[in-house]
């Protein structure tokens, strides 16, 4: 059963991803390496990935290009990364004025992913200190931005206020 949704990074105009995307044993969208504007190519950018045993990882667009050879069951790029080792993306402030509903993921040292929504506008600092002293972080990526929408099923929470692209599914585990 579903455990809650969110939607899991950047995409165009027709709801299509603009990076790398890989789910249902399918990888139809490429890392995207281009320079421009906005938060996505805000580097480094980064990719949430895994697969089904629950070993999740979040790193660098550049380094899951150079490093990753076997292909995720899942995995979307979005960007900027927010921590990179346990350290504060370069170009993002702690106390930055930019404030936003925001969304991330951040993966801890026991290859356990954690999510996270705000209710109400933070800073991308404030975000990825939440998932370093919280979460246990030591790498965390931008999902999304105004748009962050959450489905929450048991209790009763669907955000529903834009269309949105990728989204990450998480189901509750069969008991085997």
């Amino acid at each position: 059963s579903v455990a809650f949704a969110v939607n899991g990074g950047m995409y165009d105009t027709g709801s299509e991803p603009i990076g790398y995307y890989a789910g249902d044993g399918k990888r139809p969208y490429p890392i995207n390496t281009r320079d421009a504007g906005g938060n996505f190519y805000l580097k480094p950018n980064g990719v949430f990935f895994g697969d089904a045993d629950g070993q999740w990882q979040v790193m660098t667009s550049d380094d899951f290009a150079a490093k990753v050879t076997a292909r995720p069951t899942f995995g979307t790029q979005s960007g900027p990364m927010l921590l990179i080792g346990g350290k504060l993306h370069p170009d993002i402030a702690p106390d930055g004025t930019s404030l936003k509903i925001r969304n991330a993921v951040g993966v801890d040292a026991q290859g356990r992913a954690h999510f996270v929504i705000s209710d109400e506008p933070v800073s991308f600092g404030t975000l990825a200190a939440l998932m370093r002293d919280h979460a246990g972080a030591s790498d965390a990526l931008f999902l999304d931005g105004t748009v962050s929408a959450l489905w929450d099923p048991a209790n009763g929470r669907m955000d529903g206020r834009y269309p949105l692209g990728p989204l990450i599914l998480v189901t509750h585990r069969s008991p085997d």
